[in-house]
């Protein structure tokens, strides 16, 4: 059988005949890891009775609350009918055994199609599809931030009383905890957002990475549709205009400096709506109007830029698996300065 770094297929295997022997092949498994992802370890599982998705936290470095696999688990589980997300299988605290990953995981049905990451997936589509596409990414977003987490089981899966001034603690702390160089923009940014964080209303399931490229579309050229919406790591409860905020700061990545190292797809002349576009979507959806996104915007790019200097200390580590990662530390410098610009209270 064939080994990932960081997954034994042979304990798969056998983990797989013995508690769920329903989905066990008869032949070896083969496992491949699935680009896209710069954080948790995603792989796709062939050999069993259907395709299955293993998920990991990275190797080496792993920053405190991140990467929490029973957590992400819950979510997408608890969201299934709800919105377009996989069928999951079940979830293993692998820590004591080491049979399969040595660290809690857990697996999900393959969901068939496409992950829009870059400018060539376009070509599947039209630009009219992927204009309908864009208003369908925002409409899902509407509809998440619609559910209701008590009728889901999710009533107590976040904390949103004070969730921006926590979520700014926080990231200011994952900062801290992956430095190996000086980013002066990066420290400028948290320290303005956090002395003007605004009040949040009404709280809501939070996906906290909602962006195009995290979702598996499939369809015909004119009406491509979002399959299933993936990566809930950051999940929680909280203030949606985040989501919001982020999915803003990656409709327009490619125009930073660098921005094509991270760009998914979405680049002019394909079709895709423009991002006022999708915020009045959203708002025809949730029935309700959308206030200025500038503290939210440049928290997004607080965010990812904090999240890049985690996987540029994991590369300089070697706790990287994959390609790209030598270029990912280049992008947080223009983030910072972009969220500084974004939130400069003069122009």
């Amino acid at each position: 059988m064939t080994d990932m770094p960081g997954l034994d297929t042979a304990g798969l295997a056998r983990w797989l005949a013995r508690e769920h022997p329903g989905l066990a092949g008869e032949g070896p498994l083969r496992a491949a890891l699935i680009d896209g992802g710069r954080s948790n370890l995603t792989y796709r599982v062939d050999g069993a009775k259907t395709p299955l998705v293993l998920r990991r936290p990275p190797l080496g470095h792993a920053l405190p609350t991140a990467h929490d696999m029973r957590r992400e688990h819950r979510v997408v589980t608890a969201l299934h009918g709800t919105i377009p997300v996989p069928a999951t299988v079940d979830v293993v605290d692998d820590t004591e055994s080491r049979e399969v990953t040595g660290t809690v995981f857990f697996v999900m049905a393959f969901v068939e199609g496409a992950v829009l990451d870059r400018p060539a997936r376009n070509a599947d589509w039209t630009p009219a599809g992927l204009h309908g596409l864009g208003i369908e990414v925002a409409e899902i977003l509407a509809d998440l931030h619609a559910a209701e987490p008590e009728a889901l089981g999710l009533g107590g899966f976040g904390r949103p009383d004070g969730y921006l001034a926590r979520q700014m603690r926080t990231w200011a702390r994952q900062l801290d905890a992956s430095r190996s160089r000086e980013v002066q923009a990066l420290d400028a940014l948290g320290t303005r957002l956090a002395a003007a964080v605004p009040d949040s209303g009404r709280a809501a399931i939070v996906h906290g990475d909602y962006r195009l490229d995290n979702m598996i579309v499939a369809g015909p050229p004119g009406s491509p549709r979002v399959a299933a919406v993936l990566d809930w790591e950051m999940a929680t409860l909280g203030d949606p205009l985040v989501d919001l905020g982020m999915l803003g700061m990656y409709w327009h990545i490619t125009e930073l400096a660098g921005g094509e190292r991270a760009a998914g797809a979405i680049v002019p002349g394909a079709g895709y709506p423009a991002f006022d576009e999708i915020v009045d979507a959203y708002a025809a959806r949730a029935g309700t109007p959308v206030p200025d996104l500038r503290w939210y915007r440049a928290f997004a790019c607080y965010k990812l830029a904090v999240i890049l200097e985690g996987v540029h200390f994991r590369y300089t580590k070697g706790h990287t698996v994959g390609e790209g990662f030598d270029a990912i530390g280049a992008l947080v410098a223009p983030l910072a300065e972009e969220g500084l610009w974004i939130s400069d209270p003069t122009r």
